[in-house]
Parts: structure tokens; C-alpha cells; sequence
């Protein structure tokens, strides 16, 4: 017998951060992280605009050329713990429904609280988080020293070539310590996709029991679409990096308005891989038991409508049966939904509803760049005079 206490708890919350959280009392009901994360992104942009301020670089902080900053630390990292707080329950959820639901029998539990007790090592573990710190300052020291302080000094060289050039506290802050947080937490949710998708991996291993004519479409997996639904705060987040990069280039003059296109079709296709791919791991299963279900049900079917054929519109059809409210109109009808769910059934648990989600999270950030084109007055003006009729 298993035990299910390991695998009713599974969770991706752990390591070093998160328990530091809880200690400080930044972590709420085990799952709610969002505190944490607001704390992790206002206190060093607090610092950014005190150094800023005592620089006199206000002007230079709080102009279009620096807005990734803004974004990078008040939207995207709380967007991330938003993000974790949403999806982890979830996670909880998938792994007890294909428990509960017999999906995975009782004889495969063993080897999947197995993996779940190695994933809980590989996410409890200070070693992962301490690689990734070490990953993210050496990325930072490895910037080329020419570039390192272009983003925020680049409104004053424009203005006073040679004065750009001068490091400043304000710009060692945020490239040295705001920069290598964001990519610390960045890289650490790439780790938590990775022991996810090694679960879902690990998991399509296992001898499922899938049913092709699962109402879900999937075989019994459909719930992993309100699983990756719950992606949709990290798709936003890393959208509205990519956006507020955009608008600094566009605004320095660094990038034509017509590169966007290419740039927004390289962000939905990296969502695509990022959160759509691993349920690809499925696919083999679900194609062999689409296939064994259109054989088994398609005998079935022929079985019947020869069975209905002779009852009804053969020669031996009994004229005092009555055919209104006959139950074998009824199984008729069912064993053609039936034959239909399995013929329709999906090779990837993602319905085009998660796909909206998914895309609509993406391309929302990317909106105010068309600003940069079509411009606010402009839009107004002719908005009105179409209305008028002028």
C-alpha cells in the first residue's frame, strides 16, 4: 500500500527564498507568496529612486529610456510570485485528481511518490538556488563595461555626450543589485519549470489508465488545462519585459516600429515551447489510446447498428413494438457521442480556450507599444472625427 500523505501534498514552494519568506512572515497559508514578491521588487526600486533623486538623475530615471526598470522590479517580480501563488495549488490538485481518478492505478502510486519525494529533495535544496545566484552575478560581472550603464545614462549622453559615460550609484545599483535580482528570480522559476515538466514526464512513464471517451477530450488528463491556464501571470510578466525593452529602443531610436512583428512572433512562439510544449509528453499515450478506442468502439458500433438494423428494418421487426421513447433510439444516440469523443479526442491536453488565455496574456503587454505609431492624439482625433463625420 502507498501512502498518500506525500502525494496529497505535492508542492513546487520550497528552497532557501521561500523558508526565508515564511520566517519573515512574508508567506501566507503556505502558497501565498505575493507578499514576498512585492516586498523582493519594491524595496530595491525604492533604493534606485533614493539614489536616483540624491544624483539628480529623476530625469533620467523616470523617462521612457528607463522604463524597463520600472517594469522589470514593480511589474514582472511580483508578477512571478502571483504566478506561483495561482499555479501551485493547481499542481497540488492535478497529482491527487490523477490519484483519485484512478488514472494512475494503484499499482503505479508507489513509483510516482517516489518521484514526487525526489522532486521535493531537488526543490527543498539550497545547492539548485545558490547555482542560480552564482549564474546570475556572474552574467552580471561578464556585461561588457561599455554597456553596462547604457539603459540609464543613455538619456543624459544623448543630451551631454561624455556624461553618460560616468558610472553612477544609480546605475551600479540597479545593473550590480536590481538586475541580478530579477534574473535570480527569473532563473529560479525556469527551475520550477523544470521539475515540472520532469513530473509530467515521469508521469506519461507510468502505466495510465486513460479512457477515450473521457468527456475532457483528453483521456482523463483535461485538467492539466486549468493547470497551465494559471501560467498566464508568468506569460505576462516576461511579455511585459519584452514591451518595456521594445519601448526603450524604439524611443532611443535603436529599433524601427516595423521590428515589433518579429518580435512578437519570437515571444508567442517561446510561450508556445515554454507552456504549451511539455504537455506534448502525453501525446504518445493519448494517440495510442485514441487509436485503440476508434477500433474498440468502432466494432462496437458496427455490432449495434447491425443488431438495430435487424431489430428495426429487417424482416423479423416486430409492428407492435412501439418505436417512440424505444431505449435503442437512446443507446443509438449515445454510442454516436460516444464514437464522436473518441474520433475528436486530443493528442495534447490543451484546449483553444487555454490557448486564448495564453496568447491574449502575451500580446496585452506588447498593446501600448502601437502608441509609438499611432500616437494618443492622433488616435483621439480621428476617432472624434469620424464621429462627427468630419
Amino acid at each position: 500500500m502507498h501512502s498518500n500523505a506525500s502525494l496529497a501534498d505535492f508542492t513546487l514552494l520550497g528552497g532557501p527564498l521561500y523558508r526565508a519568506g515564511q520566517r519573515l512572515g512574508l508567506v501566507r497559508d503556505k502558497t501565498d507568496t505575493v507578499m514576498l514578491g512585492f516586498v523582493l521588487g519594491a524595496l530595491p526600486w525604492m533604493v534606485l529612486v533614493a539614489l536616483a533623486l540624491v544624483e539628480a538623475l529623476g530625469h533620467v530615471l523616470f523617462s521612457i529610456q528607463a522604463i524597463g526598470a520600472h517594469v522589470r522590479l514593480l511589474v514582472a517580480i511580483p508578477m512571478l510570485f502571483v504566478c506561483e501563488s495561482f499555479i501551485d495549488p493547481r499542481f497540488t490538485a492535478f497529482v491527487q485528481g490523477i490519484v483519485r481518478s484512478k488514472v494512475v492505478p494503484d499499482a503505479e502510486c508507489p513509483a510516482l511518490e517516489s518521484e514526487i519525494a525526489r522532486i521535493a529533495r531537488w526543490r527543498d535544496a539550497w545547492l539548485p538556488e545558490a547555482c542560480l545566484l552564482l549564474i546570475t552575478v556572474l552574467w552580471g560581472t561578464a556585461t561588457p563595461q561599455e554597456n553596462l550603464f547604457a539603459h540609464l545614462s543613455g538619456h543624459a549622453t544623448a543630451s551631454n555626450p561624455g556624461e553618460g559615460s560616468a558610472a553612477t550609484w544609480t546605475s551600479q545599483w540597479y545593473w550590480m543589485a536590481c538586475m541580478t535580482l530579477f534574473r535570480f528570480l527569473l532563473l529560479r522559476w525556469f527551475w520550477r519549470l523544470v521539475l515540472w515538466c520532469f513530473l509530467l514526464w515521469r508521469v506519461s512513464r507510468l502505466d495510465l489508465r486513460l479512457v477515450p471517451t473521457h468527456p475532457d477530450g483528453a483521456g482523463g488528463l483535461g485538467f492539466l488545462e486549468l493547470v497551465h491556464t494559471e501560467f498566464t501571470p508568468l506569460v505576462m510578466a516576461i511579455s511585459a519585459v519584452q514591451s518595456a525593452s521594445l519601448a526603450q529602443d524604439l524611443a532611443s531610436g535603436r529599433m524601427e516600429f516595423d521590428a515589433i512583428y518579429a518580435s512578437l512572433v519570437l515571444a508567442l512562439s517561446v510561450d508556445a515551447v515554454l507552456f504549451i510544449g511539455p504537455l506534448s509528453v502525453f501525446s504518445r499515450k493519448l494517440w495510442k489510446c485514441k487509436v485503440k478506442g476508434k477500433g474498440d468502439y468502432g466494432e462496437l458500433a458496427q455490432r449495434y447498428v447491425i443488431a438495430f438494423e435487424r431489430k428495426w428494418l429487417g424482416d423479423g421487426a416486430g409492428p407492435d413494438e412501439p418505436l417512440l421513447g424505444s431505449p435503442d433510439i437512446q443507446s443509438l444516440a449515445d454510442l454516436n457521442t460516444s464514437v464522436g469523443i473518441v474520433s475528436n479526442m486530443r493528442l495534447v491536453p490543451a484546449s483553444p480556450s487555454m490557448l486564448m488565455y495564453l496568447a491574449i496574456a502575451a500580446l496585452v503587454p506588447l498593446l501600448p507599444l502601437v502608441l509609438f505609431k499611432y500616437p494618443v492624439t492622433d488616435l483621439l482625433a480621428k476617432f472624434f472625427g469620424r464621429l462627427s463625420g468630419l
